[in-house]
């Protein structure tokens, strides 16, 4: 009875709840959502330094103490608004179950969504991203030529990139599943994806391009890794071609439904590319990747008076 209520009483720290929670997910195939309340486990615990807290004296105090931690780390509103939910998520869970009672501790801190700023490369950088010479710098050189390659094919995003299989290349064509919403795509397989394909050796994996190299149960590893160190190249990348805009991975996206937009392809060709549920998702994202014409409108009504 002893060790029953012990293990009771465990269940009933954060630190011990979250673990469970992951396993869960991860028993289940949720695999995404248990990578993100693993980082928000993680982050927490730099926080609290490696020291557990019940989960009935998580208060108001604490969170905004995390808020402030987090906010001193120089971390986006974004970011400290992610860690927030994925804390509150769990919480509210805690609760249901009756491991706590609510207090609403996270009443006074961020949640929301911030709209991020511009993501997308202007065309001109977009040409100097690709015909700039870092061929001595092999990781540089990989980082580019997978940016360049996730912005030919529609702005794919890396995870779909790094799972594509070779038998997805048949006749001409990749045909593939978005990873985030089981949407199936076909896009054209051109010269260009080609000849950035043709400068890596063929891997003996069961995957296309030179980024997933070995299988399980080393797949995710890899990928996450791989990511990792192509955006930090991209940063470096960046600085070289002098763009004030930040350079990831998901830039390729945006800038390939900007550059879209600013050829004037039609916003349900956009939306039908990018593998949009809706043009209404299309017209938010676009939106929110280039004001541009909307100041430009501004700087004419205004000489106007």
């Amino acid at each position: 009875m002893t060790n029953r209520n012990s293990n009771q009483n465990s269940k009933r720290h954060l630190f011990i709840y979250m673990t469970a929670l992951i396993q869960q997910f991860r028993a289940n195939g949720h695999i995404r959502t248990a990578e993100t309340y693993q980082a928000t486990l993680n982050s927490f615990r730099k926080f609290r330094g490696e020291s557990d807290i019940p989960l009935h004296k998580i208060n108001a105090e604490i969170i905004e103490a995390y808020e402030a931690f987090l906010n001193a780390a120089s971390l986006s509103p974004n970011t400290v608004s992610f860690y927030m939910r994925i804390l509150r998520a769990t919480y509210n869970r805690a609760v249901e179950q009756e491991l706590a009672k609510q207090t609403f501790p996270f009443r006074r801190v961020y949640t929301g969504n911030e709209k991020t700023r511009k993501r997308a490369l202007p065309i001109a950088k977009l040409k100097q991203l690709k015909t700039i010479d870092i061929s001595r710098h092999k990781s540089l050189d990989f980082a580019r030529d997978m940016f360049m390659l996730s912005f030919y094919m529609r702005g794919m995003s890396f995870i779909d990139m790094a799972f594509l299989k070779k038998k997805d290349l048949s006749n001409g064509y990749i045909t593939y599943r978005r990873r985030k919403t089981g949407q199936k795509l076909t896009i054209r397989w051109t010269g260009e994806m080609q000849r950035i394909l043709d400068r890596y050796p063929e891997n003996n994996s069961k995957y296309l391009l030179p980024i997933i190299t070995q299988e399980y149960p080393y797949e995710r590893s890899i990928y996450r890794n791989t990511s990792y160190n192509i955006n930090r190249s991209l940063k470096k990348i960046a600085a070289m071609i002098g763009s004030n805009i930040p350079l990831t991975l998901y830039c390729a996206r945006h800038s390939w439904a900007t550059t879209a937009q600013t050829k004037g392809i039609p916003i349900n060709i956009i939306s039908e590319g990018m593998g949009h549920d809706s043009e209404s998702t299309t017209r938010i994202y676009l939106a929110a990747l280039d004001t541009s014409a909307v100041d430009h409108a501004n700087e004419i009504i205004i000489g106007a008076i």
